[in-house]
């Protein structure tokens, strides 16, 4: 008779996940990092940022662990091999939209325009998987959007063109900008349904993001004439943060449409801007009032490019789980 033998158990072996790979994201024209940071939320890896500003490179490095190049993205010939060294997924970026911006000329010939312009140019010799493109509403009305466009879809891309304003997209800021989202192959408008549905029912107040932090129910924002209100409540969204603030001006006496009695108003320090620009407390801010004004008024919110960036990702994970489906 064999002598039975009884075989040990074998217990399966559970496989930890293997980890996707977040996808390389660069960031041209950065400033001082709200369109890195809004990205970095979303779930992207952000590699590096491009900026020729001293003041907003500064801030830049203090704020993030990865480099920072100071770049004259004008030059293409210099630009182009430096950003592709990072080898992108994806490349966002703000061109300097002062030319087109209501509260600026409006006038194309004073030369910030073709930044945007640039921009197509490097994104189009590149060719990432992605790109996204932020400015002003009013650029949809430009000869250089015209060029803009002509260039990404000569190089492949499909768009998605919406104008979203950051008062739905969980900033307490009425500021409406236009966003250009590429990808390689894809239909136009790809996108769009995406963001749509995303968006808030109502528009983000000062007290709904920040409650009472600013100790104050009403603050001053000085208008571009005296025939516009200037004292504003915290129970509204936020005028948009502009690149340029000031003190409570003498000849300013009041307006009938003001929230409340002038004396009852202050300015907002940079940092209160900053908050309405969805910044952390957490982030660093250092350098002259001005400077400081400036990059932060010009800074994309951040929780603007985070609802941007969250839609592409949604996009980008659907794409490959029915890529991934399709193989098999």
């Amino acid at each position: 008779m064999k002598k039975q033998t009884i075989e040990p158990k074998r217990t399966a072996t559970k496989r930890k996940p293997v980890k996707a790979k977040k996808l390389a994201c660069v960031d041209l024209f950065c400033g001082c990092g709200g369109m890195s940071l809004g990205f970095t939320k979303a779930g992207f890896a952000v590699k590096a940022g491009f900026e020729l500003w001293e003041p907003a490179i500064s801030v830049y490095k203090a704020n993030f662990n990865h480099p920072i190049i100071k770049q004259d993205l004008s030059d293409l010939d210099e630009a182009i091999p430096k950003i592709a060294e990072y080898k992108p997924d994806l490349i966002v970026g703000g061109p300097p939209c002062q030319d087109f911006s209501t509260a600026g000329h409006q006038d194309e010939s004073l030369g910030r325009a073709v930044l945007s312009v640039y921009y197509s140019q490097i994104v189009s010799a590149i060719r990432p998987k992605y790109f996204v493109m932020e400015n002003v509403a009013n650029i949809q009305n430009s000869k250089a959007f015209k060029k803009v466009i002509g260039n990404f879809k000569a190089a492949g891309y499909g768009l998605t063109l919406r104008i979203l304003d950051a008062a739905y997209c969980g900033v307490p800021q009425t500021r409406k900008r236009m966003f250009v989202i590429g990808a390689l192959g894809a239909k136009d408008d790809f996108l769009g349904t995406r963001l749509d549905k995303g968006l808030a029912k109502q528009p983000m107040t000062i007290h709904d993001y920040l409650g009472d932090k600013l100790g104050t129910e009403y603050y001053f924002r000085v208008p571009t004439n005296y025939t516009r209100r200037g004292v504003f409540s915290i129970y509204e969204p936020s005028m948009t943060i502009r690149a340029v603030d000031r003190p409570i001006p003498s000849g300013y006496k009041g307006n009938a449409n003001d929230s409340a009695p002038l004396h009852m108003a202050r300015c907002l320090t940079p940092k209160e801007r900053s908050y309405i620009q969805t910044f952390p407390e957490s982030f660093k801010f250092d350098g002259s009032k001005t400077h400081l004004q400036t990059m932060i008024g010009n800074a994309v919110p951040v929780n603007l490019a985070r609802y941007v960036g969250k839609a592409l990702m949604w996009y980008i994970k659907t794409t490959q789980a029915g890529d991934s489906h399709a193989r098999r």
